[in-house]
Protein backbone atom coordinates (compact mmCIF):
# COMPACT_ATOMS: atom_id res chain seq x y z
CA UNK A 1 0.00 0.00 0.00
CA UNK A 2 1.23 3.48 -1.03
CA UNK A 3 2.37 5.53 1.68
CA UNK A 4 0.01 9.01 1.89
CA UNK A 5 2.07 11.72 0.17
CA UNK A 6 4.25 9.24 -1.75
CA UNK A 7 2.11 8.19 -4.55
CA UNK A 8 3.35 9.77 -8.08
CA UNK A 9 2.27 12.76 -9.15
CA UNK A 10 2.63 15.38 -12.09
CA UNK A 11 5.01 18.01 -10.56
CA UNK A 12 5.69 21.56 -12.45
CA UNK A 13 9.60 22.28 -12.01
CA UNK A 14 11.47 25.64 -12.86
CA UNK A 15 14.93 26.46 -13.79
CA UNK A 16 15.74 23.08 -15.58
CA UNK A 17 18.87 24.77 -16.97
CA UNK A 18 20.50 24.99 -13.33
CA UNK A 19 21.59 22.43 -11.04
CA UNK A 20 19.12 23.14 -8.16
CA UNK A 21 16.24 22.95 -10.43
CA UNK A 22 17.81 19.54 -12.52
CA UNK A 23 18.65 18.19 -9.38
CA UNK A 24 15.66 18.02 -8.65
CA UNK A 25 13.74 16.87 -11.30
CA UNK A 26 16.00 13.89 -11.69
CA UNK A 27 15.09 13.15 -7.97
CA UNK A 28 11.49 13.43 -8.78
CA UNK A 29 11.90 11.30 -11.59
CA UNK A 30 13.62 8.48 -9.26
CA UNK A 31 10.84 8.41 -7.19
CA UNK A 32 8.74 7.99 -9.64
CA UNK A 33 6.90 11.05 -9.97
CA UNK A 34 6.20 12.43 -13.28
CA UNK A 35 8.15 15.67 -14.05
CA UNK A 36 7.39 18.94 -16.55
CA UNK A 37 11.24 20.77 -16.82
CA UNK A 38 10.43 24.42 -17.98
CA UNK A 39 13.01 26.56 -18.59
CA UNK A 40 13.61 29.97 -20.39
CA UNK A 41 16.48 28.88 -22.52
CA UNK A 42 15.41 26.54 -25.75
CA UNK A 43 18.78 24.99 -24.77
CA UNK A 44 18.62 24.33 -20.90
CA UNK A 45 20.33 21.30 -20.02
CA UNK A 46 17.69 20.29 -18.51
CA UNK A 47 15.37 20.05 -21.17
CA UNK A 48 17.01 17.28 -23.17
CA UNK A 49 17.58 15.22 -20.07
CA UNK A 50 16.02 11.48 -20.06
CA UNK A 51 12.31 11.17 -18.67
CA UNK A 52 11.75 14.92 -17.73
CA UNK A 53 8.89 16.46 -19.98
CA UNK A 54 10.84 19.61 -21.75
CA UNK A 55 8.74 23.06 -22.09
CA UNK A 56 9.95 26.58 -22.47
CA UNK A 57 8.38 30.06 -21.82
CA UNK A 58 9.50 33.44 -21.54
CA UNK A 59 11.90 34.86 -18.56
CA UNK A 60 9.85 36.01 -15.58
CA UNK A 61 10.48 39.18 -16.45
CA UNK A 62 9.16 39.27 -19.64
CA UNK A 63 4.82 40.32 -19.99
CA UNK A 64 4.36 37.11 -21.33
CA UNK A 65 5.44 34.65 -18.52
CA UNK A 66 2.19 34.53 -16.22
CA UNK A 67 0.31 33.59 -20.31
CA UNK A 68 2.71 31.18 -21.04
CA UNK A 69 2.63 29.41 -17.57
CA UNK A 70 -0.79 29.02 -17.01
CA UNK A 71 -1.31 27.84 -21.06
CA UNK A 72 1.27 25.10 -19.74
CA UNK A 73 -0.53 24.45 -16.50
CA UNK A 74 -4.23 24.13 -19.12
CA UNK A 75 -2.47 21.33 -21.39
CA UNK A 76 -0.20 19.57 -19.10
CA UNK A 77 -2.25 19.76 -16.02
CA UNK A 78 0.39 19.41 -13.32
CA UNK A 79 -0.37 18.41 -9.69
CA UNK A 80 1.49 20.78 -7.93
CA UNK A 81 4.60 23.14 -9.09
CA UNK A 82 7.94 23.54 -7.35
CA UNK A 83 9.78 26.88 -8.59
CA UNK A 84 13.58 27.08 -8.14
CA UNK A 85 14.68 29.97 -10.07
CA UNK A 86 14.09 32.87 -7.26
CA UNK A 87 13.75 35.75 -9.87
CA UNK A 88 10.23 34.22 -10.66
CA UNK A 89 8.76 34.65 -7.51
CA UNK A 90 7.64 37.96 -7.59
CA UNK A 91 5.60 36.77 -11.09
CA UNK A 92 4.61 33.61 -9.65
CA UNK A 93 2.57 34.79 -6.32
CA UNK A 94 0.24 36.54 -8.28
CA UNK A 95 -0.27 33.56 -10.13
CA UNK A 96 -1.37 31.68 -7.22
CA UNK A 97 -4.92 32.03 -7.68
CA UNK A 98 -5.10 31.24 -11.03
CA UNK A 99 -2.43 28.02 -10.80
CA UNK A 100 -5.37 26.67 -8.07
CA UNK A 101 -8.11 26.78 -10.18
CA UNK A 102 -6.22 24.63 -12.57
CA UNK A 103 -5.34 21.98 -9.74
CA UNK A 104 -1.90 23.14 -9.46
CA UNK A 105 -0.77 23.40 -5.63
CA UNK A 106 2.00 25.67 -4.63
CA UNK A 107 3.61 26.39 -1.73
CA UNK A 108 5.23 30.07 -1.74
CA UNK A 109 6.38 33.13 0.32
CA UNK A 110 4.84 36.38 0.91
CA UNK A 111 5.79 39.44 -1.40
CA UNK A 112 7.65 40.66 1.13
CA UNK A 113 9.75 37.55 1.83
CA UNK A 114 10.14 37.21 -1.51
CA UNK A 115 11.78 40.49 -1.96
CA UNK A 116 14.30 40.14 0.88
CA UNK A 117 15.59 36.73 -0.55
CA UNK A 118 15.98 38.28 -3.89
CA UNK A 119 17.68 41.84 -2.90
CA UNK A 120 20.94 41.67 -0.99
CA UNK A 121 20.22 45.23 0.16
CA UNK A 122 17.06 44.25 2.06
CA UNK A 123 18.53 41.32 3.15
CA UNK A 124 21.10 42.98 4.88
CA UNK A 125 18.64 45.63 6.40
CA UNK A 126 15.96 42.73 7.72
CA UNK A 127 18.91 40.96 9.41
CA UNK A 128 20.32 43.92 11.15
CA UNK A 129 16.80 45.05 12.08
CA UNK A 130 16.65 41.74 13.74
CA UNK A 131 20.21 41.41 15.31
CA UNK A 132 21.37 38.87 13.17
CA UNK A 133 25.07 38.77 12.13
CA UNK A 134 25.49 39.95 8.62
CA UNK A 135 28.34 41.32 6.26
CA UNK A 136 28.32 45.05 6.44
CA UNK A 137 26.72 45.83 3.72
CA UNK A 138 27.20 49.03 1.25
CA UNK A 139 25.56 50.63 -2.08
CA UNK A 140 27.94 52.56 -4.30
CA UNK A 141 26.86 56.15 -2.55
CA UNK A 142 27.74 54.68 0.60
CA UNK A 143 31.07 53.08 -0.40
CA UNK A 144 32.77 56.01 1.15
CA UNK A 145 31.65 54.53 4.88
CA UNK A 146 33.17 50.92 4.24
CA UNK A 147 36.01 49.75 5.26
CA UNK A 148 39.57 50.02 3.43
CA UNK A 149 39.24 46.54 2.47
CA UNK A 150 39.11 43.56 1.59
CA UNK A 151 35.64 43.61 -0.12
CA UNK A 152 33.73 42.43 -2.06
CA UNK A 153 31.26 43.68 -5.05
CA UNK A 154 28.49 41.24 -6.21
CA UNK A 155 25.00 41.80 -8.19
CA UNK A 156 22.42 42.92 -5.90
CA UNK A 157 19.99 40.69 -6.77
CA UNK A 158 22.65 38.50 -8.25
CA UNK A 159 22.57 34.54 -7.66
CA UNK A 160 25.68 31.93 -7.03
CA UNK A 161 28.77 33.47 -8.10
CA UNK A 162 27.99 35.21 -11.05
CA UNK A 163 29.39 38.68 -11.29
CA UNK A 164 31.04 38.36 -7.80
CA UNK A 165 34.55 40.41 -7.86
CA UNK A 166 36.59 40.39 -4.50
CA UNK A 167 38.30 43.79 -4.27
CA UNK A 168 41.92 43.99 -2.25
CA UNK A 169 41.10 48.18 -1.78
CA UNK A 170 38.09 50.63 -1.39
CA UNK A 171 39.18 51.99 -4.80
CA UNK A 172 39.21 48.84 -6.41
CA UNK A 173 35.56 48.26 -5.36
CA UNK A 174 34.95 51.97 -6.54
CA UNK A 175 36.18 50.78 -9.90
CA UNK A 176 34.13 47.52 -10.29
CA UNK A 177 31.53 48.99 -9.16
CA UNK A 178 30.89 50.68 -12.70
CA UNK A 179 31.34 47.13 -14.23
CA UNK A 180 29.07 44.55 -11.87
CA UNK A 181 25.68 45.21 -12.46
CA UNK A 182 23.40 47.02 -9.86
CA UNK A 183 26.50 46.26 -7.54
CA UNK A 184 26.44 46.04 -3.74
CA UNK A 185 29.53 46.13 -1.69
CA UNK A 186 30.50 43.83 1.43
CA UNK A 187 33.15 43.42 3.94
CA UNK A 188 34.80 40.16 2.92
CA UNK A 189 33.93 37.30 5.30
CA UNK A 190 36.57 34.68 5.73
CA UNK A 191 35.66 31.39 8.00
CA UNK A 192 34.10 28.17 7.30
CA UNK A 193 31.28 28.75 4.87
CA UNK A 194 28.28 26.65 5.23
CA UNK A 195 24.68 25.91 3.21
CA UNK A 196 21.96 25.39 5.24
CA UNK A 197 19.06 23.23 3.25
CA UNK A 198 15.96 24.29 5.61
CA UNK A 199 12.36 23.49 5.19
CA UNK A 200 9.70 25.66 7.14
CA UNK A 201 6.76 24.08 7.57
CA UNK A 202 2.46 26.06 7.18
CA UNK A 203 3.09 26.39 10.82
CA UNK A 204 6.81 27.66 11.44
CA UNK A 205 8.34 25.32 12.58
CA UNK A 206 12.05 25.07 10.91
CA UNK A 207 14.38 22.05 10.27
CA UNK A 208 18.27 22.75 9.35
CA UNK A 209 20.90 20.26 7.91
CA UNK A 210 24.29 21.96 7.84
CA UNK A 211 26.99 21.87 5.66
CA UNK A 212 29.91 23.11 5.18
CA UNK A 213 31.14 24.12 2.17
CA UNK A 214 34.81 22.58 0.55
CA UNK A 215 35.05 23.29 -2.56
CA UNK A 216 32.98 25.95 -4.61
CA UNK A 217 33.25 26.75 -8.15
CA UNK A 218 30.92 28.80 -9.74
CA UNK A 219 28.55 29.62 -6.43
CA UNK A 220 28.04 25.74 -6.29
CA UNK A 221 29.49 23.23 -3.80
CA UNK A 222 31.38 20.55 -5.39
CA UNK A 223 32.60 18.97 -2.59
CA UNK A 224 30.61 19.61 0.95
CA UNK A 225 30.44 17.51 3.93
CA UNK A 226 27.32 17.98 6.76
CA UNK A 227 27.96 19.10 10.50
CA UNK A 228 26.00 20.25 13.44
CA UNK A 229 26.82 23.38 15.30
CA UNK A 230 23.82 24.34 17.35
CA UNK A 231 25.27 28.60 17.23
CA UNK A 232 25.04 28.43 13.03
CA UNK A 233 21.55 26.23 13.46
CA UNK A 234 19.98 28.65 15.56
CA UNK A 235 21.05 31.78 13.32
CA UNK A 236 19.48 30.18 10.78
CA UNK A 237 16.61 29.54 11.48
CA UNK A 238 16.24 33.08 13.32
CA UNK A 239 17.37 34.37 10.03
CA UNK A 240 14.36 32.55 8.29
CA UNK A 241 11.96 33.79 10.59
CA UNK A 242 13.08 37.41 10.14
CA UNK A 243 12.67 37.30 6.40
CA UNK A 244 9.24 35.16 6.59
CA UNK A 245 10.09 32.28 4.49
CA UNK A 246 7.74 29.28 3.80
CA UNK A 247 9.07 25.78 2.04
CA UNK A 248 11.86 24.51 0.87
CA UNK A 249 14.75 27.26 1.26
CA UNK A 250 18.36 27.48 1.44
CA UNK A 251 20.20 29.91 3.71
CA UNK A 252 24.36 31.00 3.64
CA UNK A 253 27.15 31.85 6.56
CA UNK A 254 30.27 31.82 7.78
CA UNK A 255 31.93 30.38 10.71
CA UNK A 256 34.77 32.44 12.12
CA UNK A 257 37.40 32.48 14.57
CA UNK A 258 35.08 34.96 16.38
CA UNK A 259 38.17 37.35 17.42
CA UNK A 260 36.98 40.21 14.69
CA UNK A 261 33.37 39.81 15.41
CA UNK A 262 30.63 37.42 15.90
CA UNK A 263 31.71 33.61 15.15
CA UNK A 264 28.53 32.76 13.49
CA UNK A 265 27.38 35.32 10.04
CA UNK A 266 24.50 35.25 7.79
CA UNK A 267 25.14 36.38 4.21
CA UNK A 268 23.02 35.04 1.86
CA UNK A 269 19.50 33.23 1.48
CA UNK A 270 17.71 31.71 -1.44
CA UNK A 271 14.33 30.88 -0.96
CA UNK A 272 14.49 27.63 -3.11
CA UNK A 273 16.49 24.03 -3.33
CA UNK A 274 19.93 24.83 -3.41
CA UNK A 275 22.04 23.04 -5.59
CA UNK A 276 23.45 20.35 -2.86
CA UNK A 277 20.51 19.56 -0.83
CA UNK A 278 21.47 16.13 -2.87
CA UNK A 279 23.89 15.62 0.23
CA UNK A 280 21.40 16.28 3.06
CA UNK A 281 19.20 13.80 1.25
CA UNK A 282 22.26 11.18 1.46
CA UNK A 283 22.59 12.23 5.20
CA UNK A 284 19.11 10.86 6.06
CA UNK A 285 17.23 14.16 5.50
CA UNK A 286 14.14 13.31 3.37
CA UNK A 287 14.11 16.59 2.22
CA UNK A 288 12.15 16.25 -1.16
CA UNK A 289 9.07 14.33 0.67
CA UNK A 290 8.85 16.43 3.20
CA UNK A 291 8.31 19.43 0.84
CA UNK A 292 5.86 17.31 -1.10
CA UNK A 293 4.22 16.53 1.93
CA UNK A 294 3.91 20.24 2.56
CA UNK A 295 3.25 21.56 -0.78
CA UNK A 296 -0.04 19.15 -0.79
CA UNK A 297 -1.25 20.06 2.36
CA UNK A 298 0.11 16.95 4.84
CA UNK A 299 1.71 17.12 7.64
CA UNK A 300 5.79 17.86 7.52
CA UNK A 301 7.38 15.45 9.34
CA UNK A 302 10.46 16.75 11.60
CA UNK A 303 11.64 13.84 12.65
CA UNK A 304 12.66 12.49 9.24
CA UNK A 305 14.82 16.00 8.46
CA UNK A 306 17.56 15.07 11.16
CA UNK A 307 21.00 14.41 9.10
CA UNK A 308 24.02 12.36 10.16
CA UNK A 309 27.20 14.56 10.08
CA UNK A 310 30.29 14.04 8.34
CA UNK A 311 28.86 12.63 4.99
CA UNK A 312 30.53 14.09 2.03
CA UNK A 313 29.22 15.18 -1.04
CA UNK A 314 31.24 15.04 -4.38
CA UNK A 315 29.49 16.55 -7.87
CA UNK A 316 31.09 16.43 -11.08
CA UNK A 317 30.12 17.84 -14.55
CA UNK A 318 28.52 15.11 -17.17
CA UNK A 319 26.84 14.37 -20.31
CA UNK A 320 23.11 14.69 -20.50
CA UNK A 321 22.57 14.69 -24.20
CA UNK A 322 24.50 14.80 -27.27
CA UNK A 323 22.94 14.50 -31.05
CA UNK A 324 21.13 17.24 -32.95
CA UNK A 325 19.79 20.51 -31.40
CA UNK A 326 15.81 19.95 -30.46
CA UNK A 327 15.42 23.50 -32.04
CA UNK A 328 16.96 26.06 -34.14
CA UNK A 329 18.34 28.88 -31.39
CA UNK A 330 18.11 32.33 -32.41
CA UNK A 331 20.37 33.43 -29.59
CA UNK A 332 17.63 34.83 -27.32
CA UNK A 333 14.85 33.80 -25.29
CA UNK A 334 11.49 33.76 -25.87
Amino acid sequence: MTAPGTEPRRLLVTGAGAAPGLDLALELLERGHEVIGVDADPLAPGLRAGGIIPRVTARADHPRYGEDLLALCRELRPHGMIPVVEHELPALIPLQEDLARLGVRTWLPTVPAAHAAIDKAVFHDVLHEHGIPVPKTFVPETLHQAPEGPLVVKPRRGQGGQGVVFCATRQQARVMCDLVPDPIIQETVTGREFTADCLVDRSGRTSVVLRERLIVKGGMSMVARTFHDDEAAGLVRATLAAVGVVGPSDVQGFITDGRRGPRVVISELNARFAGGFALSEAAGADLVQQTLNGLFGLPVDHDRLVAKPDIYLSKYVTVLAAGPAPCHPDGGTP
